[in-house]
């Protein structure tokens, strides 16, 4: 997120000699750049507007880049799980542009034409995508445009007045606007989200929706040099970067619909360790960050609970494995009171494991082969850091560490601290959580019996 008053906004001339640039010394072709421009505004969206909430998409396509960027977009947006259709009344008539189409129709996207379109767009559209003009254009917008910008202008109006309207996405430019003054008339479209590509127009500065973005993550050094340009840094991996604060959201309004497959009884395994080990393959499968990733909670004798989240090291059929400093709070509390809880949050897959158990200290042997398999900076760092106290700065973890660092600088050995080794959580009930739609979630829950001096597991279901 960047503050817009540090960004620079181009007028028209400067975003054609960049792009003459980019397409000239530079080396980038038109196809290249409308792949990454697409690219960046589908991403933007999809930022913002889930598609389990706003999955119909109607991207409207003008005859040029930007409508090329629109077309690009579309078929982004299908492959992130929307259902777009596009409207694309004057083609160009090039390969570049042909391909676009052919792409879209082989993947089952719907081209509707000016003629087939609703006339009530909101009954039956999530998202508008306004890709019909860029910087480049000039003058008043010919039929079939002139209408379809006055369909957005009117939904706009008619969200003025309370009543459900689609969200409206403009692509670099909101059609119809000065590239550099905007909505000069001020009857013309509001976008909810304005997706700038490569650097803002100057007509960005009257934007006044809730939504605004930054995409074109392909801006080289001697471009910023020339222009003097100062953008956003584009956030890890991300092709879109917001500029300016994010609206304010009411939090009791903030909820999801869960679309999950069914948890049923006679599809999970007999054994919780099987099933634990079942989901959490779906979640490294599915690219999840840190699914190892566990909220441990404990109790001292004071009866005051403390969670924090741990990551898990081991799994098997004797329980759960985690590693930590024997002097920090958690380790105290569960000197005091050798049980605690786990849970597993996999957004992803709208799952939660929650696990419950005594809790007794690994073997010595165990931590040590284990501590030894660390790298040797977080081998140090559990030496640095007298976990849970209270220090004066970051200066003393830094100092401290790097004296470690200089004393165990010809790699010899770095010996465990004795006050560092591993716990294990011995189950004593499970339950897995599956998100369902309306709240109508399934739990089922594995509870621990004797029988024939065997214990098994009974498997339960509980209301959400």
């Amino acid at each position: 997120m960047q503050n817009p008053e540090s960004i620079s906004y181009l007028t028209q001339r400067e975003a054609a000699e960049v792009d003459e640039i980019l397409m000239g010394p530079l080396g980038f072709s038109v196809d290249q750049l409308m792949e990454l421009a697409g690219l960046s505004v589908a991403t933007s969206i999809a930022e913002v507007y889930k598609p389990s909430e706003y999955s119909r998409v109607l991207a409207i396509c003008g005859p040029g880049n930007n409508g090329g960027d629109g077309l690009v977009a579309a078929r982004h947006l299908h492959h992130f799980g929307y259902k777009p259709s596009v409207c694309y009344p004057k083609r160009t008539r090039k390969p570049l542009y042909n391909g676009l189409v052919t792409q879209l129709e082989s993947l089952s996207v719907p081209f509707l034409s000016v003629e087939d379109l609703p006339v009530d767009l909101s009954e039956h559209f999530d998202i508008l995508v306004d890709a019909m003009f860029g910087f480049s254009f000039h003058g008043s917008p010919r039929p079939p445009f002139d209408d379809l910008i006055q369909k957005l202008v009117q939904l706009c109006k008619f969200d003025q007045n309370h009543q459900k309207s689609p969200v409206i996405v403009s692509v670099d430019i909101p059609s119809g606007w000065h590239v550099e003054e905007g909505d000069v008339s001020g009857e013309g479209v509001k976008p909810d989200m304005l997706v700038s590509l490569t650097a803002p127009k100057l007509c960005a500065k009257k934007f006044t929706g809730p939504h605004h973005f930054l995409g074109g993550r392909f801006v080289p050094p001697s471009i910023v040099d020339k222009f003097k340009l100062h953008l956003p840094p584009y956030p890890g991996t991300s092709m879109c970067v917001r500029i300016g604060k994010p609206p304010q959201i009411d939090i009791s309004a903030l909820r999801q619909n869960y679309i999950s497959p069914e948890l049923l009884e006679e599809q999970v395994a007999a054994d919780p360790i099987d099933q634990f080990r079942k989901w959490f393959d779906k979640a490294l499968a599915a690219g999840l960050r840190e699914p190892n990733a566990m909220a441990l909670s404990t109790v001292g004798k004071d009866g005051k609970p403390s969670s924090r989240i741990v990551l898990l090291k081991g799994v098997d059929k004797d329980g759960f494995v985690w590693y930590t400093n024997y002097e920090s709070q958690k380790a105290h509390e569960l000197s005091e009171n050798p049980q605690a809880s786990l849970l597993f949050y996999w957004d992803g897959l709208n799952r939660q494991v929650r696990v419950e158990g005594s809790v007794q200290k690994v073997p010595d042997e165990e931590s040590e082969q284990y501590f030894h398999s660390r790298p040797r900076g977080s081998q140090i760092g559990a030496i640095a850091s007298k976990q849970s106290t209270i220090i004066p700065g970051r200066h003393v973890l830094h100092q401290t560490y790097k004296e470690l660092e200089e004393k165990y600088s010809d790699g010899s050995l770095i010996p465990k601290p004795k006050h560092w080794g591993g716990y294990r959580l011995k189950p004593q009930l499970f339950e897995f959580w599956q998100g369902q739609q309306s709240r109508l979630h399934d739990r089922l829950q594995y509870i621990p019996q004797e029988i024939d001096r065997k214990v098994v597991w009974k498997i339960v279901r509980l209301a959400p």
